[in-house]
């Protein structure tokens, strides 16, 4: 099978599971050359075989994205293995489901911010000299929570604004290299991964609060954001009611509030 990403370099953070498993395998059954990133190396065995039988060619690279070496060495592995790269795809990322009042551990606002934002800074910094080059694509999982505040989400949603931010300048300063900055935003996804959600304790959340018949299948999630990325689209906002919610925001930011609650309370 090929597809608009047959024969390109991908690098894909956070690829041990949920939506970036899923990206993984997606691109590399259109046959993709792909570079896959994540801490847990048994779980990016695992991933890196899965992509193998689907029809890319992968090698698998144990990574910390808080740290900017070792984000620099992804790179660099990456590119001399394949000799080029022309997609980046920042994944990697930490949830957190707390009331504000009740966080016991404040270094979980850090961890948060340190991989959802900063580990997509360092693989984007490290990257960005081979993307112009190539005339790449950088793709980065954002969320609904980096455009609009989320109850229970505080450091998340403060961590998806700042990549946001950032990503939204980086994409006016690359004008005119060829380089595209897509930001994904879904809403609730099924990852069901809890142990990348952290507590008011700071210990990892030992369920995730949302409905998973509601949520979205982490597979069409990756499946909207390579179409998106393919297309060079500026921005992906997931869903319709999404869509409309941040239309409202600009002129009733009250009712947005209580929507926002709304949805929280019932997972979806």
């Amino acid at each position: 099978m090929t597809g608009d990403f047959a024969g390109r370099v991908v690098i894909v953070t956070g690829a041990s599971g949920g939506i970036g498993e899923q990206l993984a395998l997606q691109l590399a059954g259109q046959g993709a050359r792909l570079a896959i990133a994540a801490r847990r190396a048994d779980e990016l065995a695992r991933v890196a075989a899965a992509c193998t039988a689907a029809g890319g060619k992968v090698i698998s690279v144990a990574t910390d994205v808080t740290d900017a070496t070792a984000c620099r060495a992804l790179v660099d592995r990456t590119v001399s293995h394949y000799g080029r790269l022309d997609m980046l795809v920042n994944n990697a990322g930490l949830g957190m489901w707390a009331k504000v009042r009740e966080v016991q551990d404040l270094g979980i606002f850090e961890r948060v911010m340190r991989v959802n934002y900063l580990g997509a800074v360092y693989c984007t910094i490290a990257a960005l000299p081979k993307l112009v080059e190539s005339q790449g694509r950088i793709l980065c999982i954002s969320s609904l929570a980096g455009r609009t505040g989320v109850p229970l989400r505080s450091g998340y949603s403060a961590s998806k604004h700042a990549m946001a931010g950032f990503f939204d300048s980086l994409r006016i300063e690359l004008r005119g290299t060829g380089v595209s900055v897509t930001l994904v935003d879904p809403g609730f996804v099924g990852t069901g991964a809890q142990g990348r959600n952290l507590s008011a304790s700071g210990a990892p959340l030992g369920h995730v609060p949302i409905d998973m018949n509601a949520a979205m299948p982490p597979a069409e999630c990756a499946r909207q954001a390579i179409a998106a990325a393919a297309a060079r689209k500026r921005e992906l906002v997931m869903t319709l009611r999404a869509k409309i919610g941040l239309w409202l925001k600009l002129i009733a930011p009250g009712f947005i509030d209580g929507m926002a609650a709304k949805a929280t309370a019932r997972g979806k």
